[in-house]
């Protein structure tokens, strides 16, 4: 079984070779093999995640060189869930990625380009949940840099452009202080693997640990956006293509999360820090769901939750305890899979309706009850409605602050039970203006086009003439009434349309009947959503020996080097 341990890193890497060497070619057998080693991957996840729950956890040396010296693989119980759980949400939103793009009638974007960098990210994710040292920590999480550079941008749009480059640069920054952080733990303790490293930090100075603990907690601070290292976040994510969005918002914030609760325990027990991380945990509670009650774009909303609701899982790692941790873990699988849901939601809505932008939305309860369901279940699951699995993580964790007392803990119980009603007012809020009221006058009709930002450059007109013809191809219609035209296209145009709707960036056409593979896309994950409270009391019995494993240290460490 210990083989197996490298493979979700190995085979979508190996693929994304093949389909570099086939090109924007074979279309099919490319979308088949994209969907089989996300499939096969998901099947390995699911067997690494019971092996370790079974036998405890695995470990692999590549090349046969044991530590310090060779690449260190490792699956515990905590990997194999994020494992099981990032899987299972690639692999949805890959084929809500395909619905997308057959509906564009762009084969060339999603295959040529979307799909080998997806791949890459896949493997960046499971490389950083099965890393057994610091540096190959460091090297999944610039294998993710550079596949989410490339799709953050893809298109070429300025307004991707702008995101992108200042996703890059807070990224480069973090990874330049990650550098430096490896270099020093080296420098102090000789080696980098998590496994020594656990005993040689016990003997480092204190000042010096501590100064690498905070060294470390901000890199994965700012991954995991927490206050105040979130800024870049709502800027940079609703830009991109609904499928980038919702993968990105739904996970990759997490991997900052899983690389604070491991280095946190198994490095740092009994941290020094803890104060702190309950204090960013309060203040991105406050600042998100604060930022998310002023927004009035559903993507933006979203981001801002998403910034808000990180700070449940900081509050948990803060409190450093059994039941704190078991609540975090039961969070971050929660939210990886509602927080991707609503924002595939946000993709159907905008490609429905032309906008996310809430004050030009309405009646869509009446006129798509699909659409409304698939938004109203994962809401409310967000904002931790019982018996949901929102608030199964709650409970946990609010439950954890009351056993453990003082200060801080009684503070965020208050501030986890306030931002969780102020998440019921968001999710209200957006469900009154987009679903419940009556549509605004002027609301977009049938058939408008979505306009790329390129549109007013010379030589787009038959740019969008074709875009609007491939999107009615593909269902849109005849062009509706609008308020605006763009471009000399003579086209109708939403006012203020979004830029994010193709992969391209390109003009397509909006229509009330989605694409299939789509709503197919959200409808599992919002079951995927719901498998976790159907699945509550195994769940927590996972996270709770989780939590325990990772506390007690001594099974990692035993796996790894083998005492």
């Amino acid at each position: 079984m210990n083989a197996l341990v490298p493979l979700p890193v190995l085979l979508p890497l190996c693929v994304t070779g093949l389909k570099l060497v086939i090109g924007p070619r074979l279309h099919r057998f490319q979308r088949f093999i994209s969907l089989a080693v996300l499939g096969a991957v998901l099947v390995l996840s699911v067997l690494l995640m019971v092996a370790a729950d079974r036998h405890g956890p695995l470990s692999v040396h590549l090349g046969d060189f044991a530590p310090p010296v060779g690449i260190t693989l490792v699956a515990d119980r905590l990997s194999g869930l994020m494992l099981t759980v990032s899987s299972a949400v690639t692999l949805l939103v890959l084929v809500y990625s395909l619905g997308q793009g057959m509906a564009d009638r762009d084969d060339q974007a999603p295959v040529g380009v979307f799909h080998p960098a997806y791949l890459i990210l896949v493997a960046g994710v499971s490389c950083t949940f099965l890393a057994g040292d610091l540096v190959n920590l460091y090297v999944g999480f610039e294998i993710m840099l550079v596949a989410s550079f490339v799709l953050l941008t893809i298109g070429g749009t300025a307004t991707r452009i702008r995101a992108g480059s200042t996703y890059v640069i807070i990224s480069l920054f973090s990874s330049v202080l990650f550098l430096v952080a490896i270099a020093m733990t080296y420098a102090v303790a000789g080696t980098v693997n998590f496994a020594q490293l656990a005993g040689r930090l016990q003997e480092v100075p204190i000042g010096v640990r501590t100064l690498l603990e905070a060294m470390l907690l901000t890199v994965f601070a700012i991954k995991a956006a927490v206050f105040p290292l979130a800024a870049w976040l709502p800027d940079s994510y609703p830009t991109a293509p609904a499928p980038v969005t919702a993968v990105f918002a739904g996970l990759l914030t997490k991997v900052g999360v899983y690389s604070m609760l491991r280095t946190q325990t198994l490095l740092f027990p009994g941290h020094r820090l803890g104060d702190l991380l309950m204090l960013a945990a309060l203040a991105s509670m406050a600042v998100g769901i604060l930022g998310a009650v002023a927004q009035t774009d559903l993507k933006r909303v979203l981001s801002f939750t998403l910034i808000s609701h990180i700070g449940y899982m900081v509050f948990g790692i803060g409190l450093a305890g059994r039941g704190s941790i078991g609540g975090a873990i039961v969070y971050v699988a929660h939210h990886i899979t509602v927080q991707t849901t609503l924002f595939l939601v946000a993709g159907l809505i905008e490609r429905r309706d032309g906008t996310t932008e809430l004050t030009r939305l309405g009646g869509l309860a009446k006129s798509a009850p699909l659409l409304a369901v698939l938004f109203f279940v994962p809401a409310m699951n967000l904002a931790g409605i019982p018996p949901l699995s929102g608030f199964i993580g709650k409970l946990g964790l609010m439950r954890a602050g009351v056993d453990a007392g003082g200060g801080w803990a009684w503070a965020l119980v208050a501030g986890s039970a306030a931002t969780s009603l102020l998440t019921l007012y968001v999710m209200a809020k957006v469900w009154n203006l987009a679903f419940w009221r009556d549509a605004p006058p002027g609301a977009e009709a049938e058939g408008v086009v979505l306009e790329s930002a390129e549109d007013d450059e010379p030589g787009d007109d038959e740019d969008a003439e074709g875009a609007g013809t491939a999107g009615a191809a593909g269902g849109g219609g005849a062009s509706g009434s609008g308020e605006a035209t763009g471009s000399g296209s003579g086209l109708p145009v939403p006012a203020g349309a979004v830029v994010s709707a193709g992969f391209l960036g390109q003009s397509i056409t909006t229509t009330k009947r989605l694409p299939w593979p789509m709503l197919a896309a959200t409808g599992v994950a919002v079951a995927l959503g719901l498998s976790y409270t159907v699945l509550g009391g195994p769940l927590t019995t996972f996270t709770q020996a989780a939590a325990a494993e990772l506390l007690a240290r001594t099974p990692y460490i035993e796996a790894v080097l083998g005492r």
